[in-house]
């Protein structure tokens, strides 16, 4: 007698990519082995796992910059990180100094 297929959640497949699970973690919460796993994706979206993978944990890392630009709004370490990160801003050594309140200013008269 074979043995009934394994059930899978689509959605709840789809979420834990978008949070970038790996797949022996998606594995454990689903309760199936990778070529389960695997079989299920050709059979459900006809593509193999890490190419659905990528798919679902690209509309993972959008909401995850979303939420980054928001939180930048209000919060300036954010923005100042997302500046770095995005924009190549970098800090000048007389920045850093200042920062340490290492700043001594020397007057010639």
């Amino acid at each position: 007698m074979a043995r009934p297929p394994t059930e899978i959640d689509s959605k709840q497949f789809e979420a834990l990519c978008k949070i970038q699970c790996t797949q022996a973690e998606i594995c454990d919460v689903l309760d199936v082995t990778d070529k389960t796993l695997t079989r299920w994706c050709r059979e459900t979206y006809s593509l193999g796992f890490s190419d659905i993978y990528k798919k679902y944990a690209s509309h993972g890392k959008a909401a995850l910059r979303r939420a980054q630009f928001k939180l930048a709004e209000h919060n300036a370490s954010m923005a100042i990180w997302l500046g770095k990160i995005i924009l190549d801003q970098k800090e000048t050594e007389i920045d850093k100094i200042a920062e340490e309140g290492k700043v001594t200013v020397i007057i010639d008269v």
